[in-house]
């Protein structure tokens, strides 16, 4: 690797770097904000607060890195203009294309990192930090419809009322219908816990089987029960889906799939988890016109506003086309990577308008 660009990845990096500490150091005093709140509630403590802010910080992460990326950049490319170190550069026959280059080094370690983060560190640290607010409030994790949570399974409807952090199962209640989509049998169990693949133990068991003209009704002390339902899926609902892994995100969309439900938000999801790393490169890109020329040091302050206002823009339009994506059925694909084309052009055509003058 040539002196310039080994410099330039060192430079880039700290300043990219230094700015995420930033950030996450501001996120993490305002989620420790909202957390105080709640401290003596149940058995909820300070330590317990600050054990759940901390171990939300690679989500923070995985979320912020573009813009710190961006902020970063821009900070540092500002930095080596003010001091004429660019202009060196330039004089001694760097072009443009050799210099984004250089970016696109920084640009890939931090890309791969986001990535990392994002498949293995984030999804798990941000199920544990659920885990452990829910225990220390004594209470289970709750679900949307005060009914609890429904799953559909093949020709069987699932109602539970609770789900614990181990993921066992309370208050279950199994809807099953036949092919002429009559009702066939009601299973009630006061608790399940998953043994094999593809298998629940029922515990206190009422069934009740219909036929035409009576209902058989049943009291089990025990039963095992098969069903493609499985820790895996239920871990995901602890979890939104802009923070659950690839694996986590295949492995639901497809149980959607095979039970005939709608799977677009988890479509769209799954393509921002394999684009958003990129925006890395494209951030990069956008910092070089603003960062790259010479600038008097007031106005150095102004870039990094600008950048900063650029990726609060970003973030928002990842948010928005990934909402309208959902409602109006848009392609998953294009909903997740529009955001990332629009600047990726933005940042070519402020390329060419520097380069030509």
């Amino acid at each position: 690797m040539k002196i310039y660009r080994r410099y330039l990845v060192r430079e880039v990096s700290a300043a990219i770097l230094l700015v995420l500490l930033a950030f996450l150091a501001l996120f993490a005093f305002f989620d420790m904000l909202g957390e105080v709140k709640d401290i003596g509630r149940g058995g909820y403590q300070l330590h317990h607060a600050f054990g759940f802010v901390m171990l939300r910080l690679p989500g923070r992460v995985y979320e912020l890195m573009p813009i710190a990326v961006l902020i970063g950049t821009l900070y540092a490319l500002s930095s080596l203009a003010r001091h004429s170190e660019i202009t060196v550069l330039r004089v001694s026959g760097l072009s443009s294309g050799a210099l984004l280059r250089g970016l696109f080094l920084v640009a890939g370690l931090f890309a791969v990192a986001t990535f990392l983060i994002g498949e293995y560190v984030a999804p798990t640290a941000e199920r544990e930090a659920n885990q452990l607010r829910l225990k220390a409030r004594g209470r289970m994790i709750g679900q949307d419809l005060r009914s609890g949570l429904w799953v559909k399974d093949e020709r069987s409807f699932i109602n539970v009322r609770v789900v614990l952090p181990d993921t066992r199962l309370r208050g279950i209640r199994i809807y099953e219908f036949d092919e002429e989509a009559k009702l066939h049998s009601f299973t009630e169990a006061a608790e399940g816990e998953y043994v094999l693949p593809d298998s629940w133990r029922l515990s206190n068991v009422v069934q009740t089987v219909l036929h035409a003209e009576r209902a058989d009704v049943q009291q089990i002390p025990e039963m095992v029960w098969h069903s493609a339902l499985n820790p895996d899926i239920l871990a995901v609902l602890m979890v939104s889906p802009d923070r659950m892994s690839l694996r986590h995100l295949a492995t639901y969309t497809k149980h959607l799939s095979d039970n005939r439900q709608t799977t677009n938000r988890y479509d769209i999801a799954l393509w921002k988890k394999v684009v958003y790393p990129l925006a890395a490169f494209v951030m990069v890109a956008l910092a070089l016109p603003f960062g790259g020329a010479h600038y008097r040091s007031d106005a150095v302050g102004l870039k990094i506003f600008s950048g900063v206002m650029i990726g609060i823009l970003f973030h928002m339009l990842n948010g928005l086309f990934a909402n309208l994506g959902a409602i109006n059925s848009w392609s998953p694909l294009l909903s997740a990577v529009t955001p990332s084309l629009l600047f990726l052009l933005a940042a070519i055509t402020m390329i060419w308008w520097v380069e030509r003058r």
